[in-house]
């Protein structure tokens, strides 16, 4: 086995209490920001009813999305150099900060910030909860934990709307971030006592030029296309200064990043056109889908005259044909292989569904409206799917998280992008629909005409205008929207279909996946999930397999106790026999017998409470570690061997798996009387 050039940091072997509870305190970190991205759409007419400032409502969404994105990429790198315990707990104070802010908005700037706020602090509590997964989850254990997450991401983000109906109409939309506070200082609490302190053996490099230059540049253009036409003309000084200083800014992210150690974004990775294909077609959906999300409930309000609660109910047929054929997309790709039809089939039916929305109206019926909501659903859950999946199946195994990261950004980049074109438009094509209403009801109130509650107390000669106003609103920002799908539908013309590895084929199920919950961008980690997925795909334990397949006399629980006594020795924890037996919380008197059988065998000696492998025993350890690269090399197909960046990485990633690895062998063991 080559060694690598520092001792492997193993996970802590905790109890499954413990685990669980680790696991839990990690879930309500994801749910309360992943809930935070969405929950607030249902009481946006309401807080426009009540701060004003309409022209800035798609900044309410934007600004977390924006500081979300940036705090992903900074985060993962300050966990590595504090600790991810520190940052998790940092991030949920963060995130309690901007929850305050914004809840006590008396404005709608001092909203946006509180929102900017809770972005930064949100995106640090999702990619730190990824990143303690994979610090305290066993290998074979840690892709079911991991699909978990990501599946809670997916929902949660999809549900938020309606939770945040219900605050703002049975309390008020302000407990849309006051609910945080009592929930975050338990999950501080909860931190503070489950989860492990463990730190990265090596400081990581931090690429700070190319964050500031993605941030503020991606800032400019954002804000340019939401002012474009509503608080500034197309034309004006302002609206082309941000868009050349947006051009600048990320022409300048190009420069850096060609030259930095570790960028933020490889360059490389637009030369394989998998990846290209995918970011492209992530923004667009991650654009048509918070777009759409963000501004449907709006619609359902002022048009239809249902409550806040009732239009985040409502929006839920967008979200079950999503899920349905994420799902099926997930299965027939898991059990095909194929992928490329999926984002062709899921554009083409995302543009049918925003045409078919962009026909609701005031005599538009619910079941028809459902009928349209759920077709647009259908057409999202084909692409979003397959996305990561085709670009972990192309590229290099050291570039896994830059790439994995690369797709999650453009998506989020796109909801951004998404939701202020749509602001942008929705605002310039309101003003001069309620000026013509106002003409043809004259005398009705500004009030009245900007909260639905009030638009709906009028009668129904008066209101009828003001309603048909903001149904063409938003049927003319789904129609304007419909090229954007077609644009997609063109580029997943482009995609290659390249035979799926076992990993990706493992991780097509992985609902998670297709929501693209941000995740770290390490490469080993990332690694670690490629090898957890192949693990769930094999067919009984994989220990056994090894054992069988390198000839080892060895039995699966000699196996493990040979190697405890190896990996201890490595990690300089001592192998010692009662540390041995109260780091797996069992008896000395119950793991004696094993371990006196390895020292009969002339595989280990034994001083005392002391071990120690023997030259045969080391023999057993390398033999096991060839079988089990060989293993590795048969289904990690397109790890390439010639490559020394791949082979050092999978050298190093060895060390660090070979041992949890081991711990199938433990868990068969504790099953097995000795």
């Amino acid at each position: 086995m080559i060694m690598a050039a520092e001792s492997p940091v193993a996970p802590p072997q905790l109890s499954r209490r413990r685990t669980n509870a680790v696991f839990v305190t990690v879930v309500v970190g994801l749910m309360l920001a992943a809930l935070d991205q969405l929950i607030i759409s249902t009481a946006l007419p309401t807080i426009v009813a009540e701060l004003g400032g309409a022209g800035h409502m798609a900044w309410v969404v934007t600004a977390y999305l924006l500081t979300e994105t940036v705090a992903t990429v900074l985060v993962g790198k300050f966990g590595d150099m504090f600790g991810r315990k520190v940052v998790f707990q940092v991030s949920a104070v963060v995130f309690v900060v901007g929850s305050i802010l914004a809840g006590s908005a008396n404005n709608m700037l001092m909203l946006i910030g509180g929102r900017a706020i809770q972005g930064i602090g949100g995106g640090g509590l999702m990619v730190t909860a990824m990143a303690l997964i994979a610090d305290v989850i066993p290998l074979r254990q840690r892709g079911r934990y991991q699909g978990a997450l990501g599946a809670i991401f997916g929902i949660t983000t999809v549900v938020g709307p309606t939770l945040g109906g219900v605050f703002t109409d049975q309390a008020t939309w302000r407990w849309c971030f006051y609910i945080n506070v009592p929930i975050a200082a338990v999950m501080i609490v909860m931190a503070a006592r489950t989860i492990p302190v463990i730190r990265a053996a090596s400081r990581p490099v931090i690429d700070y030029a190319g964050i500031v230059l993605a941030s503020i540049g991606a800032s400019a253009l954002v804000l340019g296309l939401e002012w474009a036409g509503s608080t500034y003309p197309w034309g004006s000084v302002t609206i082309i200064g941000l868009f050349i200083g947006s051009a600048v800014l990320l022409t300048a992210f190009v420069f850096v990043e060609l030259r930095a150690r570790e960028p933020m974004m490889p360059m490389d990775l637009f030369r394989n056109p998998v990846f290209t294909v995918c970011s492209i077609l992530s923004f667009i959906v991650g654009f048509a889908l918070l777009g759409a999300l963000t501004y449907l409930p709006t619609y359902l309000q002022f048009v239809d005259g249902i409550t806040a609660t009732a239009s985040g109910v409502r929006t839920l047929p967008m979200v079950i044909g999503l899920l349905a054929t994420a799902l099926l997309a997930g299965e027939v790709v898991s059990r095909t292989g194929r992928y490329k039809i999926f984002p062709i089939l899921g554009s083409g039916i995302t543009a049918l569904g925003l045409v078919l929305m962009s026909t609701m109206g005031a005599s538009t019926g619910p079941w028809l409206e459902t009928l349209y909501m759920f077709v647009l659903g259908l057409g999202i859950g084909l692409t979003m799917q397959v996305l990561t999946i085709a670009v972990q199946n192309t590229v290099p195994y050291h570039e896994l998280g830059v790439a994995t990261s690369g797709v999650t950004f453009f998506r989020t980049l796109g909801s951004a992008f998404g939701t202020a074109v749509f602001g942008s438009l929705y605002i310039s094509r309101l003003e001069p629909n309620l000026a013509e209403a106002h003409a043809a009801s004259p005398g009705v109130p500004d009030g009245l005409v900007q909260s639905p509650k009030g638009l709906h107390l009028l009668p129904d000669a008066r209101a009828a205008p003001f309603i048909e106003a903001y149904a063409d609103t938003v049927n003319d920002v789904f129609l304007w929207v419909v090229p954007v799908s077609l644009v997609g539908f063109a580029v997943a013309l482009f995609l290659k279909e390249v035979p799926l590895r076992d990993s990706a084929r493992a991780g097509a199920m992985d609902i998670g996946e297709g929501f693209a919950a941000p995740d770290s961008p390490d490469a080993d980690q990332q690694l670690a999930r490629a090898v957890a997925s192949v693990m769930r795909r094999a067919e009984g334990p994989v220990s056994r397999q090894l054992i069988a397949e390198c000839g080892s006399p060895l039995s699966p629980d000699e196996a493990w106790a040979v190697g405890q006594v190896h990996w201890r020795a490595r990690l300089r924890r001592g192998a010692h026999l009662n540390a041995i037996a109260a780091a797996h919380r069992m008896p000395v008197e119950v793991l004696e017998p094993v371990f006196d059988r390895i020292v009969e065998a002339g595989y280990a000696d034994r001083d005392g409470d002391r071990l120690r492998l023997t030259t045969a025993g080391q023999a057993e350890i390398d033999r096991l570690t060839t079988a089990w690269r060989h293993w590795l090399d048969e289904r990690l197909e397109d790890w390439d061997v010639s490559d020394p960046v791949d082979r050092a990485r999978m050298d190093r990633a060895l060390d660090h798996l070979a041992a949890e690895l081991l711990e199938e062998a433990e868990s068969q063991y504790e099953r097995t009387p000795v």
